[in-house]
Order: structure tokens, then C-alpha cells, then sequence
């Protein structure tokens, strides 16, 4: 299996300032992708920060767009220290090697527990249906202790179902719960005994502000770092529209090994499995299906994403302000509500990579742009107005 590698393409945030990349990414219309724009953009967080009002400007914004304030970004910062959590940056060596390599990894994550987690085991992806089987639950517990028992870490997403029984089977080995609120909410409120062991044992992961609750944006998001810090994800019971299937989803465009517990074809809750299994997914019976997949490449997989360097801070693009101006406004006129490839929009437009990639910042910080899955965008049809 070969593993896509996006580290040579954003810069190290292991010597940025904490506060500075928190201030960042904590800003209105800026993402993972936008975030890493930005630094490649202007060589550092604080410079990024200093440009966004004139950036969203130029993309069309009636008012500048306000940097996330210090005080709020500190505020955040001292509240998580003393609730027991740390902020680790992409590229420091805490952060989770393979989730280094994903399109769009998050800039900075809030943990609660033992990072050596992930850097000590191997880390594999379990998920599955909230409205679980019993015979499913059972299953995914045993699995999950069986994976721990093996040298592997687990990860989850703490939800009901499912998640819930994956963290019990592997918290004695390991376990991490990737969250799509704060690092202090938990949620559902009745894992809270389950919450508090894995803060003690294992690791919990979050990308969201804290103190901020889970909203439906946020899961998909939640799902990305589970697939994306794992060599492979198995996925047990999930119907054709759950968000298992787009953890599994997930993985596959990273060219992560996926894996599925067959069903009966009577059950719906069977039915997303099936329909992986069919589309090439590993089909699991035992754990030894999933070993058989995962121990060959394990440490030779980590070992070879160690190696690659990060792309260090350079001097930001020289680009004319002629040339800029005729990006601007080629690229607005083939931009439409259809998403489309950055790759195809820099081909069409017959302009630099530096200079469409600047006009993209415009727009998006402007919040006439979105971005989805597969590195396209598309425009909004209302600008986002700034929220006091």
C-alpha cells in the first residue's frame, strides 16, 4: 500500500509561536487548507494574521475581517492548561506521524492525556453504528481488546454505539477518542465515566475551541483525524448514509487500508459494510484479517513518513499586483456554485499557482468561497458578514 504524503507541502509549526497559530485558526472563514495557505503565503502565523484584513478586502468583503483577538486566544490557552489539556502544533514530535501526511491536517489539536499513545503502538480506526447491535457492540469490544493485545493503539469518536464498546475493548492497551466539540465536553453525557478513563489511560484528541459544543460541521471533521492518524480503518455495522462510511471514506482517499464486518443483508445496519466490502474494503471475521493487512507495513510505514522532511518557512512569492488583478478577475469569472479542482482552476486560468492560489485566500476570507472534499471550490452565494 502507498501512502499519499502531504508533508512537503506545508510548512513546520514546531517553532511557531502557540498563541499566534491558535489566533489563526480560530478566525472566522479560515480552515486546515486556508491556515497552511496562509503560512506558505507569509512565512509565519503572526505575519498571516497581519494581512487578513486586506486580504478579505480584496475578495470582496464590505468590512476588513478581524483577526480571532489575543485575549480570546489566551483566554482559551489557560483555560485548557487548567483543565489538565496541551496545545501540540503540526510537525512537533508529539503530533501523530501519519495523521502528518492527510490533505488537510489540523494545524494545532488539543489533547487531554498521554500522547505516547500514539507515538509508542501503531494506531488502527474502529467505528461503527450509534444504534448498534448488541452482537455488533460484542463484537467491536472484542476486536478492539484483541488489536490492543497485538501492539496496536485504537482509535474512536467516543460516540454512542459502537465507539463506546471499541474504547472499552482497548482501554487497557491504548485508546484515543477524537471529539468534535472541545476538549471538555463531553459528549454523549453518559460516557462520562468513560471519558475520564481515557483522559487517565489513553489520549483524547480535539481540534475544536474549547469549551464549544459538537455541531453536525465539526463530525466529518472529527472522522478525517481518526482515519487520518491510523494505518487502517475497520468499520463494524454502519448504515449506506453513516458517518462511518465517511471515516471510511476518509481513509481511502489517504490510501489507508479499510476493513468491514459483513451482515445480513436483512439488517440495514449491515447494509454500509457490505456495500465497502463490495467496493474492495478487507472483509473481517477475525482480528487475524485485519493483522494479516496491517503488520507488514506497521513500522515500515511509520519509518518512511519519520523520514521525509517538513517544508520550512521561505520567502513568501513575489507576485505584481498587475498580475494579481488579471488572476483575480480570470479566476472569479470561472469560479461558479459547481465545486471544481484548484488544480484544473490554476490549468484554466493559465496564471501562477502562487497568484490563484492568493486570489482563492481572497475570496474564502471574504467568505465568498468554499472548499470541499477533493481540493475543489466552489463560490457561496451570499457573502458572510462578520460576527460581532
Amino acid at each position: 500500500m502507498m501512502f499519499k504524503d502531504y508533508t512537503m507541502q506545508y510548512p513546520n509549526l514546531a517553532n511557531e509561536n502557540v498563541l499566534d497559530v491558535l489566533r489563526l485558526m480560530r478566525t472566522l472563514n479560515v480552515g486546515p487548507i486556508t491556515f497552511f495557505n496562509l503560512i506558505t503565503r507569509f512565512g509565519t502565523a503572526a505575519e498571516a494574521l497581519a494581512a487578513l484584513p486586506d486580504l478579505s478586502l480584496r475578495g470582496g468583503r464590505k468590512t476588513p475581517l478581524t483577526a480571532c483577538a489575543r485575549e480570546v486566544a489566551t483566554k482559551e490557552m489557560e483555560l485548557a492548561t487548567k483543565f489538565g489539556a496541551k496545545f501540540i502544533l503540526y510537525g512537533s514530535p508529539e503530533y501523530p506521524k501519519l495523521l502528518n501526511a492527510i490533505s488537510d491536517p489540523p494545524p494545532i489539536i488539543t489533547v487531554l492525556g498521554h500522547p505516547h499513545v500514539w507515538q509508542k503502538n501503531d494506531v488502527v480506526a474502529m467505528v461503527g453504528s450509534r444504534n448498534a447491535s448488541a452482537g455488533g457492540c460484542q463484537f467491536a469490544q472484542k476486536i478492539a481488546k484483541e488489536l490492543g493485545e497485538s501492539g496496536f493503539s485504537v482509535a474512536s469518536g467516543l460516540a454512542r454505539g459502537i465507539d463506546t464498546y471499541v474504547h472499552k475493548g482497548s482501554l487497557t492497551h491504548g485508546t484515543i477518542a477524537v471529539i468534535a466539540g472541545g476538549i471538555d465536553n463531553i459528549y454523549p453525557p453518559e460516557n462520562e465515566a468513560l471519558y475520564k478513563q481515557i483522559g487517565e489511560s489513553g489520549a483524547i484528541i480535539s481540534e475544536q475551541a474549547f469549551g464549544s459544543l459538537p455541531y453536525s460541521g465539526a463530525f466529518p471533521g472529527r472522522n478525517r483525524i481518526i482515519a487520518g492518524m491510523s494505518l487502517g480503518t475497520v468499520v463494524v455495522e454502519a448504515s449506506p448514509k453513516s458517518g462511518s462510511l465517511i471515516t471510511a471514506r476518509f481513509a481511502m482517499e489517504n490510501n489507508r487500508e479499510v476493513f468491514a464486518v459483513p451482515g445480513s443483508p436483512l439488517d440495514p445496519r449491515s447494509k454500509g459494510c457490505n456495500q465497502l466490502i463490495r467496493q474492495g474494503a478487507n472483509m473481517v471475521e477475525n482480528v487475524g484479517d485485519i493483522l494479516s493487512a496491517l503488520m507488514p507495513m506497521r513500522r515500515k510505514t511509520l519509518e518512511e513518513t519519520n523520514t521525509k522532511p517538513y517544508l520550512q518557512n521561505s520567502e513568501a512569492p513575489v507576485i505584481s499586483e498587475t498580475e494579481l488583478a488579471q488572476t483575480r478577475r480570470i479566476v472569479t469569472e470561472k469560479l461558479g456554485i459547481t465545486a471544481i479542482s484548484v488544480d484544473e482552476l490554476i490549468e484554466q486560468s493559465h496564471a501562477s499557482a502562487p497568484c490563484v492560489l492568493t486570489v482563492l485566500l481572497e475570496l474564502e476570507l471574504a467568505g465568498r468561497l468554499k472548499r470541499s472534499s477533493g481540493n475543489k471550490v466552489y463560490l457561496t452565494q451570499v457573502v458572510e458578514e462578520e460576527v460581532a
